[in-house]
Formats: structure tokens, C-alpha cells, sequence
């Protein structure tokens, strides 16, 4: 057993946290004693094996969770990772709501951490989904645009996908076609929806 060093920044956020505290800290130990190394990434204790990011700690209104980056390649054998959105693609998170579950479920916890860490010594990678179902509005507005296609397919797939959600979260077609409307300069210039 492999206990790594605990890093002054995850020393900040937990005295900084007042919801999940002690599943926080406990989740922690538990990383820990698997041998990975700490840090702070999208504000949350990240824990990586050779820089490569393999789980992280978050907190939720009604639950906290350890999240597994490459959780979609973990064969799972208790069933208790959760795909946090139907558009989440990789990570997969195991779920708490008080410290007894995470005490009582420590043995299975780093089996899946250990797991984890041989995926990404294997260097497996999540195979995305990059097919994506183009909206009515703006494939009209790719005939209507051609050079609109064109900007849209030198996008990252990453980019495209965020825009296609986006453009296809709207229920009336008026309010796609007017999305689409919004953001075509910003397609026209390379960038992403958030950019």
C-alpha cells in the first residue's frame, strides 16, 4: 500500500469546504493510500498517476461523489458508476450522500481506483461519439452559407458538438433557427460557443 503526500492546496479547499467536509476528507485518505498524486484542477481535489488525471473529488446539492475521468472503460463489476448527464461521454461517478457509504464501500473503492490507474498505464482511450445530427436550421443555413459549413467543420469536434446541443436543446424550431442566427459570426471566426 502506497500513501502519497498531501498537497497544501487540498489542505486549503477542505478547510475552505462546509458541505461534504468529512466524505471530502475520507474520500481523500482512500485516493491517497492508492498512491496518487494531489492537486487542485476545476477547483476540486484531482488525482493523477503520472500527471494523467485518473479521479476527482466533488460535491453536489444532494450528493458528493468521486468522479472517474476514464470511468466509461472501468468494467464496473458493482454497478455503481453513474453517468452524470446522457452527454457526459468518459467520466463516470460514484455517488455518496454521507460518510457510512464511503467507509462501508472502501475495499470496492480502491479496486476501482487500482482499475482506473491500469487504464491509464494501458494508455485505453474513450471511444467519442463524433457522429452528430445536424439541425434542421442550421443545415439550412449551411446550404444557404456555404462558407458557414466550412467554418463549422474546421471547428474542433469538441466545438461542433457543444453547438449542435446547443442549436438542438430548443424545442421550437423559431428558437433554433434564431440560435443558429446568433452564433454564425462566431462560427465564421473559428471560435466555440463559450469563446
Amino acid at each position: 500500500m502506497t500513501t502519497s503526500k498531501k498537497s497544501r492546496k487540498v489542505d486549503g479547499f477542505l478547510k475552505k469546504t462546509k458541505q461534504w467536509k468529512e466524505e471530502f476528507e475520507t474520500l481523500r485518505e482512500i485516493v491517497l493510500e492508492c498512491g496518487l498524486d494531489e492537486d487542485i484542477k476545476w477547483m476540486h481535489p484531482c488525482y493523477m498517476h503520472e500527471d494523467k488525471n485518473i479521479v476527482l473529488i466533488h460535491g453536489f446539492k444532494d450528493y458528493c461523489a468521486l468522479l472517474f475521468h476514464k470511468g466509461a472503460l472501468l468494467k464496473d463489476a458493482h454497478g455503481i458508476l453513474v453517468q452524470q448527464t446522457e452527454n457526459v461521454q468518459a467520466a463516470r461517478q460514484i455517488r455518496f450522500t454521507n460518510v457510512q457509504e464511503i467507509v462501508e464501500m472502501e475495499t470496492i473503492l480502491k479496486a476501482y481506483i487500482h482499475e482506473a490507474i491500469e487504464v491509464e498505464k494501458a494508455g485505453l482511450e474513450v471511444k467519442k461519439n463524433t457522429e452528430f445530427n445536424i439541425p434542421e436550421e442550421l443545415q439550412n443555413k449551411f446550404d444557404e452559407i456555404p462558407d458557414l459549413k466550412t467554418a463549422f467543420e474546421r471547428l474542433t469536434p469538441g466545438r461542433q458538438r457543444a453547438y449542435i446541443l446547443y442549436f438542438s436543446k430548443a424545442k421550437q424550431s423559431k428558437t433554433r433557427a434564431s440560435r443558429v442566427e446568433k452564433y454564425m459570426k462566431q462560427i465564421l471566426d473559428g471560435k466555440g460557443l463559450n469563446d
